[in-house]
């Protein structure tokens, strides 16, 4: 029987997306680089031409009203990874990711709630001049989370 605390998952998502098109580009990326599910907080997903791989048929995806109803439905021994430019946040070229989490993106013009904020295990944030569209730095999130780094 395996130890479930050991297997590695992660899943990545988006709270109050501001445009469908921004959901089917992270989630095609979610599929290419190893996501287990796909998950939305708030605005529904619609069909989008730019989810070429037809990833919300392809893996798990979870739609929660509220943060909430998320929260309270993490699976047991994941982080929350908030994903926001603060100053509380560390940087993700030295983060060493969880092995079990799940990688929470705000809208671009709101970035994530309060309460995502104070709720989140861990913040992270990369080098940027200006916020990036929400499915370049899931990406981004994602790509270094498969760099051979330690896992925490």
């Amino acid at each position: 029987m395996n130890d479930n605390f050991v297997n590695e998952f992660f899943g990545i998502g988006i709270q109050n997306g501001k445009t469908p098109e921004n959901l089917g580009v992270l989630w095609r990326s979610a599929q290419n680089l190893g996501a287990s599910f796909i998950f939305t907080i708030g605005n529904r997903y619609a069909n989008q031409a730019c989810d070429t791989h037809n990833a919300v048929k392809s893996m798990p995806y979870y739609h929660y009203d509220t943060f909430e109803a998320f929260f309270s439905n993490l699976p047991k021994g994941t982080r929350l990874v908030g994903v926001e430019l603060t100053d509380k946040a560390e940087s993700l070229e030295t983060f060493h990711h969880p092995r079990r989490c799940v990688y929470l993106l705000g809208a671009e013009d709101h970035g994530l709630s309060k309460l995502a904020i104070e709720k989140s295990h861990f913040l992270v944030k990369f080098k940027s001049e200006l916020s990036l569209n929400v499915s370049v730095a899931g990406s981004i999130v994602m790509y270094d989370r498969g760099i051979d780094k330690p896992r925490s």
